[in-house]
Order: C-alpha cells, then sequence, then structure tokens
C-alpha cells in the first residue's frame, strides 16, 4: 500500500508571520502536506517582494505583523489573483468587505485545520 499524496503537493505558500515558533511550527505543517514555503517572512515589505520575485498559488497573511497590518500584502496579492487567508489572533479584521469576506483561522491553529483551509483556497 502507498502512502496518499499530500494535499498541498506541488503547491508554493507565501507565509507571512512575524512569531518565530508559530512560522516555524506553520511552515513544517504546510512541507508536511507537501506544499513549498515561500517564507516565512517577518513582515509586509519582505512579503511584497517575494510576490513579484516567487510565482506563489496562496498565502496565509498574519493581520498584525509587530504593530504593522498586512493589508498591503493582501491588495497586491489581490491585485496579481492569489488566494489568501487570514490567520491571526485579532479578533477583528478590517472593516473593508473584501478583507472580511476572506477566510480567517483563529490562533491556536491546528494542523489539519491550516492544511484544509489551503487546500480549500487553491480549489475555488
Amino acid at each position: 500500500m502507498s502512502d496518499p499524496v499530500p494535499a498541498l503537493s506541488g503547491r508554493r505558500v507565501l507565509l507571512v508571520e512575524d512569531e518565530y515558533l508559530i512560522a516555524l511550527d506553520m511552515e513544517h505543517s504546510l512541507q508536511q502536506a507537501g506544499a513549498e514555503v515561500a517564507g516565512p517572512v517577518p513582515d509586509a515589505q519582505q512579503a511584497l517582494a517575494l510576490i513579484e520575485t516567487v510565482p506563489v498559488d496562496a498565502a496565509i497573511l498574519d493581520v498584525n505583523l509587530r504593530g504593522e497590518s498586512v493589508y498591503s500584502v493582501a491588495d497586491q496579492l489581490n491585485a496579481h489573483g492569489i488566494p489568501y487567508l487570514f490567520a491571526t489572533g485579532e479578533v477583528q479584521i478590517a472593516d473593508r468587505s473584501d478583507y472580511r469576506s476572506r477566510p480567517k483561522l483563529e490562533k491556536p491553529i491546528l494542523v489539519d485545520e491550516l492544511v484544509r483551509a489551503v487546500g480549500r483556497l487553491m480549489q475555488n
């Protein structure tokens, strides 16, 4: 009997997370599901640079990056047609409906929950 194909095999996911241990845990979970991880990066500037230089299939964005919001990254992802979700401890997402309509995972995030959510992003 062969091992099942990982859920995110062959997909590249941008990970924007400023908390080092959380970023490592999420990166490991995505890699175990077969994804290639772009990043993780801890700030919007590095994320914006990656979007312009590395093709990505989806993104996971922490909303608050040490006091800086990630919304400029979300806007750039929208401009490129790249699906994303928010993975955050923030209670509220900005009032713009295009942000509030995005999938949101609240920390702490379970591995299966993360992999399923990213997989759903790329099905639409």
